[in-house]
């Protein structure tokens, strides 16, 4: 059999034999890799401490995780960076690890140098600054002393947010309400969560990681060395894109062409400003806080730096992968890749049509109707929602949708445009109002901050509304008091007298008795 050892003149039907050749980890780098690990990390579970006082106290060290590629088992041959993240006792919350950190790696990084002459390994600190900010890392060469191979280790001195949970179970609420209010910067603490992290990729099927180290290679071999002064993104962002790209095109079959997959991965790359993925596996929208987070996290930021794509961290929600890096480089190499023999699969057909956005869930309320749900992708026009819906529904006048996200403000769904372009992409309830010839929708707000879609005549009175509203379950007409701005309002007071126009926000208070 040919050995191709260039991936742009790979065939794509010999992708499979390239990764096996060329990208499996052989066992000798395996095993020099694994050595490495138990050194490093024999030496900062029992002599990088030991009985010495660290911020007046002792530290142990609670557990060591292995990270990274290594720990995920997407290594590439002769291509490692290894996470060892170190889950310390001096750390009882997020806080105290952003005020502890950098003294710690400070610590960790004198103490290797000591310890270092009896390792059968040369360490390198090749860094220690990540701008402006403390660092999250002490990143180190690890080099062989027999045979010179080198292997990139970043230690990451992390708090035991998690515990002993398993990697299979959702973590409580709190955990994350916690790290919500504690993050200054995306991902900042996204190393306490490391053994979830590390169970999401590294629990896929065997021929996903052969994709992902395709993809991997592709991203090291031509993106980074074109562009190596330039913010790209990072691989683990490479990876999670790789895996929803997997989901939705394979529907998480475990056979599946690789040169179909690669080719899938290509061109969702060059959609990269209409990307917008996340996961529920370990926070959903159950918590207030954290549904109201995540869902400013999924919505469109009109000034840069870009927030498109959103590849939100499955473990992390703070941590959007896609913000801030340059991906109209990624995609402009996606495109040349496409061109390329690797990329030309011998059966179109089976080609797989991956959305640069999951499907969400509607959840469609009417008055007097009970609640149904349909599925609708971001990006489809709300024209083709709103035939759905009438199509279910006995409507007889002029549909009107509206939405209101958490602690915002009800907005009208305009027939034009997407649920994306109101940066939807979590689900949500949608009202429906069946309004008749001449008549405007109006906002009626609660002092709950909840509001109501109401359909009326603008040459009706506030009475009339008034009974409108107690028809849609608000309270009695007699116990409503309803302020516009800027004017007095009187039940004989007609809408356009009080100069409410359509999708105007009124408020409503209720009487005390």
């Amino acid at each position: 059999m040919e050995t191709f050892r260039d991936l742009y003149q790979t065939p794509a039907d010999c992708l499979g034999s390239f990764v096996q050749q060329m990208l499996v980890p052989q066992k000798a780098w395996r095993d020099q890799v694994q050595d490495a690990w138990q050194r490093i990390s024999s030496f900062l579970k029992e002599h990088c401490f030991g009985d010495l006082l660290f911020l007046d106290q002792e530290v142990q060290v609670l557990k060591v995780v292995k990270g990274g590629s290594s720990g995920k088992g997407t290594t590439v041959n002769h291509s490692s960076d290894v996470d060892m993240v170190v889950f310390l006792s001096c750390f009882s919350s997020f806080w105290d690890q952003a005020l502890y950190r950098e003294m710690v790696i400070d610590f960790v990084k004198k103490r290797l140098g000591h310890y270092s002459r009896s390792l059968a390994y040369s360490i390198t600190v090749i860094h220690h600054k990540e701008g402006v900010r403390a660092p999250r890392s002490l990143s180190i060469q690890v080099q062989a002393k027999k045979n010179g191979d080198i292997i990139k280790v970043d230690v990451l001195p992390a708090f035991d947010a998690l515990g002993n949970i398993s990697p299979n179970l959702k973590p409580e609420p709190a955990i994350y309400e916690a790290l919500i209010k504690s993050f200054s910067h995306p991902g900042e603490f996204s190393p306490s969560f490391a053994v979830l992290q590390r169970h999401f990729v590294k629990s896929r099927p065997v021929k996903l990681k052969d994709l992902l180290r395709l993809v991997k290679h592709w991203y090291q071999q031509y993106v980074k060395p074109a562009h190596r002064t330039a913010a790209l993104p990072s691989k683990y962002a490479l990876e999670l894109l790789t895996i929803y790209v997997w989901e939705e095109g394979a529907d998480e079959s475990e056979s599946f062409g690789l040169d179909v997959g690669f080719e899938a991965v290509m061109k969702l790359l060059r959609e990269y400003e209409d990307i917008c993925i996340y996961w529920t596996k370990y926070y959903d929208f159950q918590s207030e806080d954290v549904k109201v987070f995540i869902k400013n996290q999924l919505k469109e930021d009109s000034i840069p730096p870009f927030s498109r794509p959103v590849i939100l961290d499955p473990v992390d929600p703070t941590n959007n992968l896609g913000r801030g890096k340059r991906w109209d480089l990624v995609a402009k190499e996606a495109a040349h890749c496409l061109r390329q023999p690797c990329c030309k699969t011998e059966d179109p057909s089976q080609s797989w049509h991956v959305q640069p956005a999951r499907n969400i869930q509607v959840t469609v309320k009417q008055r007097g109707k009970e609640d149904w749900t349909l599925w609708v992708n971001p990006y489809r026009p709300i024209l083709k929602m709103k035939a759905e819906i009438r199509k279910k529904n006995d409507l007889n006048g002029k549909m009107r949708l509206s939405f209101q996200e958490p602690r915002g403000e009800r907005q009208l769904l305009s027939s034009r445009g997407t649920l994306a372009e109101h940066g939807i992409f979590s689900k949500v309830s949608v009202r429906v109002v069946d309004a008749l010839s001449g008549e405007i929708l109006v906002f009626v707000k609660s002092p709950n901050g909840l509001s109501m879609p109401v359909a009326i005549h603008p040459e009706y009175s506030i009475w009339d509304l008034k009974e409108k509203i107690e028809e849609a379950g608000g309270p009695a007409k007699e116990d409503q008091i309803l302020k516009c701005p800027d004017h007095k309002v009187w039940n004989h007071s007609r809408i356009s007298d009080l100069e409410i126009k359509d999708c105007d926000t009124i408020s409503l208070f209720i009487k005390n008795h």
